[in-house]
């Protein structure tokens, strides 16, 4: 692998990410040291732990940004940062050192729950690594500070100089596949295709002209939470849904349900008749991957090929077959002769794909920005600059969340995946063998807590927060940190996401899902 130390922060990676989770217990064996912020003893974490110079820190959860301004606290205050680096190609370092002097390891222990002594090894084995690479998963963006997290660990990367050489850098590992690809191709509210922004001048002329219209809006759209709360004030009219199962999978789904029940016309777009299908007012039929031609763009924005394998079942078409025979309806004439031509016209408006053509993307595909045709794409970032110049460090604060446990709800909820189902388990859960293998919801609580709730392994009982309540049976393991339970969102008939908390992050309105106050008890039958 090449990289000394590994950093993966809220991230399961063996069990929501098998393919790097393969690729990272490759590397453990190879010799890689581990440092793991969860509070869950996944098997990365129990890595960690096992490992002779490995460093698992069990923080509480919601307490990312203390423990990681503890971390850089203890880099400043040792002398560990790399001051060439800081020097030459950093800004905003004097107000960030002085910002997290008020975070030292010792001061944040009782917040994090993590002993200071580790902070500072951990701090140390990061810092003083030739090479050292973070992963970070939804455990850091599925706060209410999801954004503030991620920023203080680029705080991190940028303080040691960990960035712009093979084997470092910071890498988001996505919540599912084509993720990047989605967000490339404009799928985000306030851009079009290659980060365009709706308000650029120049961008707006040029897709207008391409698209044979006199004027495209320049007012960004809703985010998805925005959408469900104007439709229960009767301002969203209509929802067009493809390949996302929100009434299943978004947090406070109670409120997704009233939503949706509100809207004149929900249109679902899916393989199969997902829960959010059930709200719908008309279903499109779509195909499968193995069943069309067209692309996947990787978290390391390597665009590749994939090949139509068998004809779709029935009247499923290919998404983009779909959409153009939706936009004909609706009066706009949009033809196309398939994927090729619709990556063609991408390249032609998109300038980190210019150079991207289908006839380049067999075998390893092609990493974008890749400005021009025969150029070689650009598979590692910021070497000489960033984008903005110099990286600028941000002075980031601790933000609560949403709520804490209490008398009435004394536990805390963390959500996430199991190994045995994809994501919601519209797919996974229509496969027997799966099923048998993880056929329902388990909630994961440690020892001392079952035993003081009367809780055996193995017992039905009745999960509560303040939005509502499910059943499921007890799973009792140390797997979870005392105070803290663990369920996954994948089994509609255990409804976790009815629980989840609704807060969300202040700038992207992303879901806490990690942090919800809930009480657990037995019952029978």
């Amino acid at each position: 692998m090449g990289t000394d130390v590994l950093l993966v922060c809220g991230s399961n990676t063996s069990e929501a990410h098998p393919i790097v989770g393969l690729k990272v217990k490759e590397a453990a064996e190879k010799g890689t040291e581990f440092i793991v912020i969860d509070p869950r003893r996944t098997e990365v974490a129990a890595i960690a732990d096992e490992q002779e110079n490995g460093i698992w820190l069990r923080l509480k959860p919601g307490t990312n940004i203390p423990l990681l301004n503890s971390l850089l606290h203890a880099i400043f205050e040792d002398g560990l940062e790399n001051r060439e680096f800081l020097e030459a190609r950093c800004e905003n370092i004097d107000h960030v050192r002085e910002h997290v002097k008020d975070y030292s390891p010792e001061q944040m222990e009782e917040i994090t729950g993590v002993p200071a002594a580790l902070v500072r090894a951990a701090a140390r084995k990061y810092a003083e690594a030739e090479n050292a690479l973070i992963l970070y998963g939804l455990g850091v963006a599925e706060h209410k500070g999801g954004t503030t997290g991620v920023m203080a660990l680029a705080n991190l990367v940028l303080a040691t100089g960990h960035v712009g050489r093979p084997h470092n850098g910071i890498n988001p590992l996505r919540g599912q596949n084509n993720v990047q690809g989605a967000c490339d191709m404009g799928t985000l509210p306030y851009t079009f295709p290659g980060y365009q922004a709706t308000d650029d001048e120049k961008a707006l002329e040029k897709f207008a002209k391409a698209w044979g219209v006199q004027s495209l809006p320049a007012t960004a759209g809703l985010l998805e939470p925005q959408m469900y709360d104007k439709a229960l004030e009767g301002e969203f009219r209509g929802l067009y849904c493809v390949g996302y199962d929100p009434a299943q999978t978004q947090a406070n789904v109670g409120h997704v349900h009233e939503a949706l029940r509100a809207m004149d016309c929900v249109i679902v777009q899916d393989m199969f008749l997902t829960e959010t299908a059930k709200f719908a007012h008309i279903v499109f039929p779509a195909a499968c991957f193995y069943e069309k031609d067209g692309t996947f763009s990787s978290g390391e924005r390597r665009v590749r090929r994939i090949n139509k394998a068998v004809d779709p079942p029935g009247e499923a078409k290919a998404d983009w077959e779909i959409i153009c025979l939706l936009s004909q309806a609706m009066g706009y004439p949009m033809f196309y002769t398939g994927p090729e031509q619709i990556m063609n016209e991408l390249a032609g408006l998109t300038p980190p794909y210019a150079g991207i053509s289908y006839d380049r993307l067999e075998g390893d595909g092609q990493v974008w920005p890749c400005p021009e045709p025969g150029h070689p794409g650009t598979p590692l970032l910021h070497t000489e600059a960033f984008p903005i110049g110099k990286g600028r460090l941000q002075a980031v604060s601790y933000m609560v969340p949403e709520e804490y446990p209490d008398s009435d709800y004394p536990l805390v909820l963390v959500t996430g995946r199991r190994l045995e189902h994809y994501n919601n388990g519209s797919m996974t859960r229509l496969c027997d063998g799966f099923d048998i293998i993880a056929g329902h919801e388990e909630v994961e609580i440690h020892p001392d807590d079952a035993s003081r709730m009367g809780i055996e392994d193995g017992s039905h009982v009745k999960v509560t927060s303040r939005r509502g309540e499910v059943r499921a049976l007890a799973k009792v393991t140390e797997r979870s940190r005392p105070g803290t339970v663990f369920m996954t969102f994948h089994f509609p008939e255990s409804l976790t996401n009815i629980l989840t908390s609704p807060g969300m992050d202040p700038k992207t309105l992303t879901p806490e899902y990690k942090v919800a106050a809930v009480r657990i008890e037995a019952v029978t039958g």
